[in-house]
């Protein structure tokens, strides 16, 4: 069963090391290495990507996607909460409770 990220912000995520990853025009493609899968994120999926090279709390990453980007804060909130669930469930990122660490 997928983590839901919505329900907690003290999760921390990261970006998975088993992947290659290209910025390409302010987008990121990312070849997952075990699968052989390529992903792309736009503009904004690729900030995230960025930020997330290092462990970063959910709050943190939708408080750095608010100070960067006019969007409302439950509408940021929903769509990252989307974008990470998908990246975990493709094993692009690591999710962590921070709580248990």
């Amino acid at each position: 069963m997928p983590t839901k990220l919505s329900s907690s912000e003290s999760l921390s995520v990261v970006a998975s090391r088993e992947q290659i990853c290209s910025d390409l025009q302010g987008e990121v493609v990312i070849l997952d290495i075990k699968s052989g899968a390529y992903y792309g994120l736009n503009q904004v999926g690729a900030s995230i990507w960025n930020f997330i090279q290092s462990p970063k709390t959910v709050q943190e990453i939708e408080d750095a996607i608010l100070a960067e980007y006019q969007v409302d804060a439950e509408v940021c909130k929903r769509d990252i909460s989307a974008l990470l669930e998908d990246l975990a469930a493709k094993g692009l990122i690591e999710i962590n409770n921070e709580a248990s660490a």
